[in-house]
């Protein structure tokens, strides 16, 4: 069998071409640690900001304490033709009350499911990033996109 050989392209278009895969792939894995244990899961990001994502999560659902005990985690997007965008970084709970409201004005899922923005169930991550990098479809390479 043949290696596959993913189409070249031109590194200053790096960053497009992450955001294409970020909007293309919409559900990534986001990667967490449970003790000693990796632990990965979908999520639905509700605002993406540059490579900055948000995160809704309820407070029982257990990447809740595992995010608690290690905020370091990862998002993985990999669309259907292969592409990767991987985000390192951290989590943290968004507590600014203009920001959560925004998040919550331009998801209607959130609205639905929730009913209010003060049910105490819900949480925002806000994910920072320390390191992006891209991979084209099986290229096997990695490309750091700067930060």
């Amino acid at each position: 069998m043949a290696i596959p050989k993913p189409k070249s392209f031109d590194p200053s278009d790096l960053e497009k071409l992450a955001h294409q895969t970020i909007r293309s792939a919409k559900f990534p894995m986001l990667a967490t640690i449970d003790a000693d244990h990796p632990r990965l899961r979908p999520v639905s990001p509700v605002k993406v900001d540059r490579f900055t994502i948000y995160v809704a999560n309820l407070k029982p659902y257990q990447k809740t304490a595992q995010i608690a005990a290690n905020p370091n985690v990862e998002l993985c997007y990999l669309d259907s033709e292969h592409n990767q965008v991987r985000i390192s970084g951290t989590a943290s709970v968004v507590t600014d009350t203009s920001l959560l409201q925004e998040i919550w004005d331009q998801n209607p899922l959130l609205r639905n499911y929730l009913g209010e923005i003060t049910n105490p169930q819900l949480i925002i991550y806000k994910i920072t990033p320390r390191q992006v990098r891209y991979m084209k479809e099986w290229a096997l390479e990695y490309h750091d996109i700067p930060l």
